[in-house]
């Protein structure tokens, strides 16, 4: 298979990454995590006016990408420049939305970017099993009753629309499925608590008590979810594989001019063959991590087994990755490379937040080894019951 970037995905990238070098500097970015939302709105406009967020979405979806190398194409350019605009819960969201035969006018003003939406799909009690829901959705009359609450939503303050994943029909978790509801800010029953997180972005904790909300506000299928929302996370997956990638990368290349540039004893410290060695550990570290992003990207409108086996691998790839490249690229710069006045605290801090979206690289480890020893090509009962 060729992995060569089309003309499309090339010219995507170099348009994104002039657009950051020039609007998106560091300074830029600690004054986008210092606004009232969490993040620039000058900035999101502007990349929503680029087309970036409809190289997220296929054509059905009013967008002109959506394959896994878009996606990857788009993050891995977010990563270098380790963006804090609300790209994930857009994706997540969108691609719920779009498979569940949502408002077209809803997915437009997403896509360009008129329109906040999320994605609350994980509790505090599932830890990051998106198919352990206790959320309830209850019919009464026309209309649903939703009671139950969610955790470490991307982004949840700002969205102007939440998709939110709760149980429907029988009451047991083995008879009831799961169901996708759009949730509109400030709705009654509607209740928000926002905070930081540790990569400067923001989350929140979305608590529904009795939120009523008419039937149309149903996405997809009563009780069919379930493959919807496994799809949506494969690409959330892929999107943060890609942007580990790049702010991997941009950590390496700091710490590489680090040590071109630190004088110790007359000479660079870069001149050390340990160090070099343990740069070079590095790159091959990074080269395989890539390895695992392209696979699951290519893997990512194949069969769900196939699909779901390469992101928990490229997950986990990721997180085992990560974890050495932003401790050895601080350990390299010593003390100062953890200060807040130097962008390699930040880039760390982000690669470590990435391990733990969408699940840390235990929990796919775990998953990839099950999905291996099963071998199931379905959802089965048994997993919406887990």
């Amino acid at each position: 298979m060729d992995f060569t970037p089309t003309d499309e995905r090339r010219m995507l990238a170099d348009t994104l990454g002039r657009y950051l070098a020039t609007e998106y500097d560091f300074e830029a970015r600690k004054r986008a995590m210092a606004a009232p939302d969490g993040f620039s709105r000058a900035a999101w406009a502007g990349m929503a006016e680029l087309g970036v967020v409809g190289a997220l979405f296929d054509e059905a979806a009013g967008g002109f990408g959506g394959a896994g190398f878009d996606v990857g194409t788009v993050f891995e350019a977010l990563g270098r420049s380790i963006v804090v605009e609300p790209f994930l819960g857009t994706l997540l969201a969108g691609r719920l939305l779009a498979a569940g035969g949502a408002d077209g006018e809803l997915l437009a003003s997403i896509i360009d970017g008129s329109t906040l939406a999320t994605a609350a799909l994980f509790e505090a009690d599932g830890r990051y099993d998106a198919m352990r829901v206790a959320m309830r959705a209850e019919r009464s009359g026309e209309d649903w009753v939703l009671t139950g609450t969610k955790a470490v939503v991307p982004m949840l303050e700002a969205a102007d629309v939440v998709v939110v994943s709760a149980r429907t029909g029988g009451q047991g978790a083995a008879e009831a499925g799961i169901s996708l509801f759009a949730v509109r800010r400030g709705a009654p029953g509607v209740e928000v608590r926002g905070y930081g997180l540790i990569d400067g972005a923001r989350g929140g904790e979305l608590r529904l008590d009795g939120a009523r909300l008419d039937a149309s506000c149903l996405v997809g299928p009563e009780g069919g979810a379930a493959p919807l929302i496994e799809a949506a996370l494969a690409a959330g997956v892929v999107a943060l594989s890609y942007e580990a990638l790049g702010a991997m990368g941009a950590a390496r290349d700091a710490t590489l001019d680090y040590l071109r540039t630190r004088v110790q004893f007359g000479a660079p410290i870069g001149k050390s063959q340990v160090l070099q060695h343990r740069m070079a550990t590095v790159e091959i570290e990074i080269e395989q991590a890539r390895s695992a992003a392209i696979n699951a990207a290519a893997s990512l409108d194949g069969d769900r087994h196939t699909r779901e086996r390469a992101v928990s691998a490229a997950k986990y790839t990721i997180g085992r990755v990560g974890t050495l490249v932003a401790e050895e690229a601080i350990q390299m710069h010593g003390g100062i490379g953890m200060t807040w006045e130097l962008p390699l605290s930040h880039y760390a801090k982000r690669i470590v937040m990435i391990d733990h979206q969408l699940g840390d690289e235990d929990y796919h480890l775990q998953r990839y080894i099950d999905l291996g020893q099963r071998g199931s090509p379905a959802i089965t009962p048994q997993d919406l019951a887990s």
